[in-house]
């Protein structure tokens, strides 16, 4: 039985204990704020999230960051038309009605934290096509075949519970094959690991499969597993058509933030060497010069299409695996700290809650 997550466990909590001291105030609140039940007062509070934040866009990490940004969209928008609240709030005899929209503000954060706290993706960067030409496979936030095609499920990418672009996520989703109503589905990170491991060996690149060993490794030493981002083989440039121009040895994206980085394992023997033991100097400088345009190429076109850097490692850095990992495992941690927010606005609706 899977161990539960003490911060879930203690948003419960809060959860349970907020709306116990709300209901103490509710009596008060009908009258100040002219409602006449829980459900009306509630509603009419709750009613607000959708006017005065974007919910489908803003990342919210804390309780106060959630409460800051309600309150500066009711600025916002009070600054065009009446709003029924703000007066209510600013009237300083509605000191119950003040306390109890500040725990519901409060407790509507801890409910809904999964979906506040990670940027969601944009609807083009929902999915991911990866792999070598005979074995490539789709990774969709919320996969469903459409009768002809695979394709994201745009009403619920921001109600899912997994981190996006993670190993609890691919093995929430499964992988879609092209063309097809059929999905690679894993039931553990043991399933998806040796999956990714078949994956590396299709390469043939010795420095590949090392990278993969060690972050299988990384993978299983984590208490958290499930939320380490995916480190994604093959990323292709044209999607899921069999014929494509080019592909990126690995890509991780940040699953708080959706900042991409990619990583090209780049020895000059697949890379930069020349061919023909009978060229003249000028053939061999224009042959190097072709070669060193098509890195150059192939890596503004994946930063100018999908907004990723890559980093190249060569052959004095393949000399050090390990090295190579511990720069690539940077990009495995992706914390991020909370968002200061602003005093001031929230010190004159709720300073003294």
């Amino acid at each position: 039985m899977a161990k539960r997550d003490p911060n879930v466990t203690a948003r419960n909590k809060a959860i349970a204990q907020i709306t116990e001291e709300m209901r103490h105030l509710q009596a008060a609140c009908f009258k100040e704020s002219a409602r006449s039940d829980e459900a009306s007062l509630n509603a009419f509070i709750g009613s607000k999230a959708d006017d005065f934040i974007d919910l489908k866009h803003e990342i919210i990490t804390t309780p106060e960051d959630y409460v800051h940004k309600w309150i500066s969209g009711m600025e916002k928008l009070a600054k065009s038309d009446s709003v029924e609240i703000q007066k209510l709030l600013q009237n300083k005899k509605n000191k119950s009605f003040k306390k109890y929209v500040f725990m519901f503000l409060r407790r509507s954060f801890l409910k809904h934290y999964n979906e506040l706290c990670k940027k969601r993706p944009e609807t083009g960067d929902a999915e991911i096509w990866f792999g070598v030409n005979d074995a490539h496979y789709g990774l969709f936030v919320t996969p469903r075949w459409n009768d002809a095609n695979w394709e994201n499920d745009k009403s619920e990418i921001r109600a899912v519970r997994f981190k996006y672009w993670t190993v609890g996520h691919v093995i929430q989703t499964g992988l879609c094959y092209p063309d097809e109503n059929d999905k690679y589905q894993f039931t553990k990170k043991e399933d998806y690991l040796a999956f990714l491991k078949a994956q590396a060996r299709l390469t043939k690149s010795q420095y590949q499969i090392g990278i993969v060993d060690r972050y299988i490794k990384f993978v299983d030493s984590s208490e958290h597993p499930l939320d380490i981002p995916l480190l994604i083989p093959e990323l292709r440039f044209d999607g899921s058509g069999r014929k494509h121009k080019y592909r990126l040895d690995f890509l991780i994206i940040n699953p708080f933030t959706m900042e991409k980085i990619g990583f090209e394992i780049s020895p000059w023997s697949t890379h930069g060497a020349l061919s023909g033991k009978h060229k003249t100097m000028l053939e061999l400088n224009k042959e190097a010069r072709e070669n060193f345009e098509a890195e150059v190429h192939k890596a503004r076109a994946y930063f100018k299409k999908y907004k990723i850097p890559v980093l190249h490692f060569t052959d004095t850095d393949l000399e050090d695996l390990d090295e190579v990992f511990n720069q690539i495992s940077i990009h495995l941690d992706p914390g991020a700290p909370p968002k200061q927010m602003e005093m001031g606005l929230f010190s004159e609706y709720f300073g003294d809650c």
